[in-house]
């Protein structure tokens, strides 16, 4: 086959694996803002809709996996190649994690069911909106080759650590002063702790476009606020 005709393969395979990790990065994106309002609402029926297209988001994820190292076993690619099929492998994790994570939630969504709320939620659906903004905007980072864009969803997984540490805190009073809150607050504490978990891998997101773009491997801290601060 004539070095015209394999780059022209290459890049069209590789167009294919971007258009899917693109499509699992909205179905992931959806699933953390699905979730949280179906918990936030009380609307079951989308939480069981989130649950129920978990099995679309694993087939999407196998198929970039198998896509990948099937380019990288036909091409042996190097340098920029390469990276992009590397960085495909990673990010195919992270937004598989995040899809999960907003099962987790839509199963939390679930187990309250239509219990009253023990108070109205404002933080966790902020959680919520923050990191399908984070991967939203990772996704876009990738799509244009913006390192810039990448960075600034690196930073704002300060604010959601800062919303989960808050809806700790809150909670854990709402659990002391009123016993009986215990099992409600309890979930909605790991529900904090599952958006905070897919901030952290969103954050991974920006790493992973950060190496694609420039080829150097960058840790998310260096953009983010000092620890203490």
């Amino acid at each position: 086959m004539q070095e015209s005709n394999i780059r022209k393969h290459m890049d069209e395979e590789m167009e294919r694996i971007r258009a899917d990790l693109l499509k699992l990065g909205g179905l992931a994106g959806s699933f953390i803002q699905n979730a949280v309002w179906a918990l936030a609402k009380q609307d079951l029926d989308l939480a069981r809709q989130v649950v129920t297209g978990d099995d679309e988001v694993d087939d999407l994820a196998k198929r970039i996996d198998t896509d990948c190292f099937q380019f990288i076993a036909r091409y042996q690619p190097l340098a920029a190649d390469l990276r992009t099929v590397s960085s495909a492998i990673h990010m195919t994790v992270d937004l598989e994690r995040i899809a999960d994570i907003g099962v987790n939630v839509a199963e939390s969504a679930l187990e309250i069911g239509t219990a009253r709320p023990l108070k109205p939620l404002v933080d966790i659906p902020r959680m919520g909106q923050l990191v399908g903004e984070m991967v939203d905007g990772a996704m876009r980072a990738f799509l244009n080759r913006d390192a810039e864009a990448a960075r600034r969803v690196c930073a704002a997984d300060d604010e959601v650590d800062d919303l989960e540490r808050q809806v700790f805190r809150e909670l854990l009073v709402l659990m002391i002063e009123h016993p009986k809150s215990i099992e409600q607050a309890t979930t909605l504490i790991n529900v904090a702790r599952n958006l905070e978990r897919a901030g952290d891998h969103a954050t991974n997101l920006g790493e992973h476009i950060l190496f694609l773009i420039e080829g150097q491997h960058v840790k998310a801290s260096s953009f983010r606020r000092p620890l203490g601060a």
